[in-house]
């Protein structure tokens, strides 16, 4: 019997197959893109997306601003004015540092947070009411943390990595500004203290918001005494105790306003 001669096949669906999990498209089956064996793919991933966005917008570098979540704008008190001078330096620093610019130019020393409230906020804030963009770099928590209503709604970004909001935050960073805060706070501020301790990272100045309170909270000094830092260490930091000795701190650091930057 020839193959002419074979029997018909029977009348047989085929939608078992098209519905089959190995039928989908790689890149549209959520199963398997959040799956344990795509977690460096998910990894590039948040790089790729913020990276693209960023460049979109000409941001060329940032000023990061860390400080608590929890001091809003009517705190009364250290926590009120704390708020207050984290809005008044966004706006100094966008306004005098490049963030603005025409004609979809290079931008510099755009503030960037964490995308939550309290001093997030009020930096975030501060940079929008100079005309400038500001840009958030928000984390997924199981409590879930929305961003703040002050931040370019294009550069509102939202991460699960940690370590990649972690290298957003620093790969662009000019400088960094540390006002008070609590554990997430002390958590990035050392993170960026370690990678400039060890030339990991560029010669950025780091500005330490409200003096009494860092000095209350870690003793840099006792650190020394022990031998665990060198005291040449302390010099990887300075002071300031409101928002425009924020910015001549950071001049005095190195920082260089948008002009004084020589284009690639």
């Amino acid at each position: 019997m020839t193959d002419h001669d074979a029997p018909a096949a029977p009348d047989r669906p085929n939608t078992e197959q098209m519905d089959a999990p190995a039928y989908r498209l790689a890149a549209l089956d959520q199963d398997f893109m959040l799956g344990d064996s795509m977690r460096g793919v998910r990894f590039q991933l948040e790089y790729a997306k913020a990276e693209e966005h960023l460049r979109a917008w000409g941001v060329r570098s940032t000023i990061v601003v860390f400080g608590s979540a929890r001091f809003g704008e009517n705190g009364g008190g250290r926590h009120g004015h704390w708020y207050d001078q984290a809005r008044l330096f966004g706006r100094i620093a966008s306004e005098r540092g490049g963030a603005l610019c025409q004609n979809g130019g290079i931008r510099d020393n755009v503030i960037a947070t964490g995308g939550g409230p309290g001093i997030m906020e009020a930096a975030n804030r501060g940079a929008i009411e100079a005309g400038a963009p500001s840009i958030g770099f928000n984390i997924t928590l199981p409590h879930e943390q929305e961003p703040n209503r002050w931040t370019t709604p294009d550069l509102t970004f939202r991460f699960h990595y940690f370590a990649m909001r972690k290298m957003h935050l620093a790969m662009r960073a000019n400088a960094l500004v540390v006002f008070p805060g609590g554990f997430g706070t002390l958590d990035e501020l050392f993170e960026l203290l370690t990678l400039r301790q060890t030339g990991k990272a560029p010669p950025i100045p780091i500005v330490l918001f409200d003096e009494a309170y860092w000095r209350a909270v870690i003793g840099f000094e006792t650190l020394i005494e022990h031998g665990t830092i060198s005291p040449k260490d302390l010099e990887l930091f300075r002071y300031a105790d409101d928002a425009e000795g924020v910015w001549a701190a950071l001049l005095e650091g190195g920082l260089r306003p948008h002009e004084d930057i020589a284009q690639p």
